[in-house]
């Protein structure tokens, strides 16, 4: 199956089909070598069945003599016991492991379905009944064997990839890290939300694969390649060999780029760019000093909105932005105000009242519209900022109007921290969005009234294509290289620095090496991506000149078609890079 790969990385290991409770094996060939470990297997299962068995057991005996309840039922835990140790069901599965060469799983099924039909024929009714208690003993034996849980996420105890239709922030920041390797959903693009948020916690990702939960079954054996963005179903024993291959070499390359975390972000004819951090939540600041951030490009706070009934109030905000700024004490921090919008969740009333979100009261116009949540953030912000350098970044800016009253109303706040006597950086540094399309084409008034431009390129690309970004029917249309992109950022750096002020870009472009020259040859001042590919970036601006980059942009910006584009940018890219380019993050 072919998806997307959203966040690199391989993992083998089996399916936890979020939202289904059947257990669907799957048959899977071995080797001859492997047929004992695959019979032990079966009888490790078949134990660890009996463990939980005599547990439950246990557990019914004590309440039972607890509430003076009846005994008449134990004895069925009894018969189950003994049916995991009929020959019946070990000695013949074992037997069709061997002589098949299957795995245990699908051994079991096809024995059990060979007992059931037994029982089936027999004409006392007593006994036909069971074989449901057969299928009951399978059933347990199997979600050993298959290592399955079924309920939620929260209740995963196994190691497992996760399948799921889609999943929201919420959910993804409630896995557990330990026994989540990757996962997989129907929908979704690179640059969803829940692709960034893969990204950031650094697990192997495969996205927009439309039919995934139809196609795989909790259980299943599956390879997640989250490089290339492919999904590989009960694998034979060749194919899982090359993927452990494939990913050691990976993990090769990546150690090989981290040696180079220390070196300056330069190119070689001396040109530099900041290579900045795009974080989720605190934690994240940790990843971006050990990939060789050189800022904090990017802080986005609404993690601190979601998954929970109320909304933070100032000292939280304050808490959260000067633990921040202590784990990175040197370096800039740019927070970006609350930017909830159409593809992040909340419970809260404000944001259930749209049929169209990504075009609705989101972001900085949500702030407009409830200003006592606006104004808790900035307080916290400012008074944050007296711990370490901060920047304030106000996102979905659509022209002069938005950003005055943005400004009047921090203006406000800072008289109000005055009258109290709180300290805080007065000289803080205020910038704005460029991803509405009317302010990439109003840049150069915006660039009159603020310190900085960040160009956020998934939704001016989204808004400016008319390509809903999380809808993979359309993603074809989603074109980060057509000439109308390159025309507004073109347009937006020079009006950022025809007024002196620098500008960055911290979409999902700044971190993907094959926009890398295109945006070095625009003269852009910082890239922000996520920091696990911080230092492939660094890589490719290393070993790359200015001016070759400026030549490239130069060339692209005579092509009338995104296609052309692409094509010229990949062949200039593989040209250069060959072996590494190939393997993509």
């Amino acid at each position: 199956m072919k998806g997307i790969g959203v966040s690199p990385g391989i993992v083998v290991g089996r399916a936890f089909l979020l939202d289904r409770d059947k257990l669907k094996p799957a048959m899977e060939k071995i080797a001859s070598e492997q047929v004992q470990g695959e019979i032990d297997r079966f009888l490790d299962a078949i134990a660890a069945a009996r463990r939980e068995l005599m547990e439950s057991h246990d557990k019914a005996l004590k309440n039972s003599s607890t509430n003076n309840g009846s005994k008449d039922h134990l004895y069925l835990f009894d018969v189950h016991l003994m049916m995991m140790d009929d020959k019946m069901i070990t000695d013949e599965t074992a037997k069709l492991i061997r002589e098949k060469k299957i795995n245990a799983e699908w051994a079991l099924t096809l024995n059990v379905e060979k007992i059931r039909k037994i029982f089936d024929r027999m004409d006392d009714p007593y006994m036909r009944e069971r074989q449901a208690d057969i299928s009951h003993v399978a059933e347990r034996i199997l979600r050993q064997l298959m290592k399955s849980d079924y309920d939620s996420i929260e209740k995963i105890s196994n190691d497992v990839i996760l399948i799921a239709h889609d999943l929201s922030p919420a959910d993804t920041m409630q896995l557990n890290l330990g026994k989540v390797k990757a996962f997989v959903t129907d929908l979704g693009g690179r640059t969803s939300h829940t692709a960034i948020v893969a990204r950031s916690l650094e697990i192997p990702a495969v996205v927009g694969l439309e039919r995934a939960t139809e196609m795989i079954n909790g259980g299943n054996r599956l390879i997640v390649d989250g490089i290339d963005g492919r999904i590989i179903v009960s694998p034979t024993l060749e194919q899982v060999r090359h993927y452990r291959e494939k990913a050691e070499k990976y993990l090769f390359f990546q150690r090989q780029l981290l040696e180079n975390r220390e070196l300056a972000p330069q190119t070689k004819d001396g040109f530099a760019i900041e290579l900045a951090a795009n974080i989720e939540n605190p934690e994240e600041a940790e990843s971006a000093i050990s990939h060789g951030a050189g800022a904090i490009g990017l802080y986005r706070t609404e993690f601190l909105y979601l998954n929970r009934d109320d909304l933070p109030k100032e000292e939280e905000h304050y808490i959260t932005y000067k633990r921040v700024l202590q784990m990175v004490p040197d370096q800039e921090v740019t927070i970006r105000t609350l930017d909830l919008g159409y593809d992040k969740i909340s419970r809260h009333r404000f944001h259930e009242d749209t049929i169209n979100p990504a075009m609705g009261l989101r972001g900085i116009r949500l702030c407009f519209k409830q200003k006592e949540i606006f104004r808790d953030q900035l307080r916290g912000i400012l008074r944050a900022s007296q711990h370490g350098k901060v920047k304030i970044l106000f996102p979905m800016i659509s022209g002069m109007r938005d950003l005055r009253q943005a400004k009047e109303i921090l203006a406000d706040v800072k008289d109000e921290l005055r009258r109290k006597g709180i300290a805080f950086d007065d000289n803080i540094p205020i910038g704005v969005m460029i991803e509405i399309p009317s302010a990439a084409v109003v840049a150069d008034l915006l660039a009159r009234e603020v310190d900085f431009f960040s160009i956020g390129t998934n939704d001016l690309i989204q808004y400016t294509l008319a390509v809903d970004r999380v809808n993979e029917h359309v993603s074809c249309f989603y074109e980060p290289l057509h000439p109308a992109i390159l025309r507004l950022l073109q347009n937006t750096i020079e009006a950022a620095h025809g007024n002196g002020i620098p500008v960055s870009v911290c979409g999902e472009m700044a971190g993907e090496p094959l926009y890398t020259l295109v945006l070095l040859g625009l003269g852009l001042d910082q890239l922000s991506m996520n920091p696990l590919s911080i230092p492939y970036i660094k890589k490719i601006m290393r070993d790359s000149t200015y001016e070759e980059a400026k030549e490239i942009v130069k060339e692209c910006l005579t092509f009338t078609v995104a296609t052309d584009v692409e094509n010229f940018v990949e062949e200039q890219m593989r040209h250069r890079f060959t072996d590494d380019f190939l393997m993509k993050l």
